[in-house]
């Protein structure tokens, strides 16, 4: 978890994955370019862009607004197929919040950059994405350690009646100077196609479970060497406008969350856009 609270030394889903202020998908990656909407780019890519206004930014569980609002902007860039042969392409893309630590805390706005390679197979239902997420602080004194790297793999099969993915990031220092850390996810997505409105609404629900790991989490913030957290949600796709709702919760108690009531359960709704 990131610190809380700089006095105790101690956050989407976002739309394409962890964060789960967008509360969705996993955290965090690049923006995934979509055949209706992106801008043509160079090379044969693509570009996407997502605005998102989420009633709380939960990171991994722990919210990162002290459970306010906030809003998050997303860009991302995507090459063509390296081979017609085999699908391999490259992406960059930058994600931003606002990030609210308590009053002792100046950081303002987290700004993550994000780079990595994803290889589609069987009719692009199998996915390997293998990312790279540097994650910056803006504001924050550069002796508080806050920025970080983290590297990740994560695995997806389409079956049709649901999406099941995988990931593991690691990270060589945590935020916070907090040492080696590990983050597991899984998750379920699947689409309410039986439910039909018209052909400009879509619903879909999904489910996700992690563990994150702290070598050093007297310094993150958190009372053990690792905590999980899970979500259960609900997205309506309503004229290409992604309403979602999510409930969202740790095992983390106040005690063990620097004494604040972040870790608990609550229900985050976003509202999002992908042009």
């Amino acid at each position: 978890m990131r610190k809380i609270l700089a006095a105790v030394s101690v956050v989407v889903l976002a739309s394409y994955a962890e964060s789960t202020a967008n509360a969705q998908t996993e955290t965090n990656t690049a923006p995934e370019p979509v055949s209706e909407g992106s801008w043509k780019g160079p090379f044969g890519g693509t570009f996407a862009a997502t605005f998102a206004f989420a009633t709380d930014y939960s990171y991994r569980g722990i919210s990162q607004t002290q459970r306010q609002v906030a809003f998050q902007p997303a860009i991302g860039y995507e090459t063509a197929a390296f081979s017609e042969n085999v699908a391999l392409s490259a992406y960059v893309g930058a994600w931003g919040s606002n990030v609210y630590f308590g009053n002792t805390n100046p950081t303002v706005a987290e700004v993550d950059l994000l780079a990595g390679l994803r290889l589609k197979a069987l009719d692009s239902k199998l996915s390997f994405d293998l990312g790279y997420t540097r994650y910056n602080y803006l504001g924050a004194p550069s002796d508080l350690f806050y920025d970080f790297n983290e590297f990740s793999l994560v695995v997806g099969y389409d079956f049709g009646v649901a999406q099941v993915s995988g990931a593991v990031r690691y990270s060589p220092n945590f935020y916070a100077n907090s040492g080696i850390a590990w983050y597991k996810w899984g998750q379920v997505v699947a689409p309410l196609s039986f439910i039909k409105l018209n052909e400009n609404v879509a619903f879909k629900v999904f489910g996700t479970i992690g563990n994150q790991y702290v070598e050093r989490f007297t310094s993150y913030g958190i009372g053990n060497d690792n905590y999980w957290d899970w979500q259960i949600g609900l997205t309506a796709t309503v004229w290409g406008i992604d309403l979602t709702i999510a409930y969202i919760d740790t095992n983390l108690d106040v005690a063990g969350c620097a004494n604040t009531m972040n870790c608990d359960a609550r229900a985050i709704f976003t509202i999002s856009k992908t042009f």
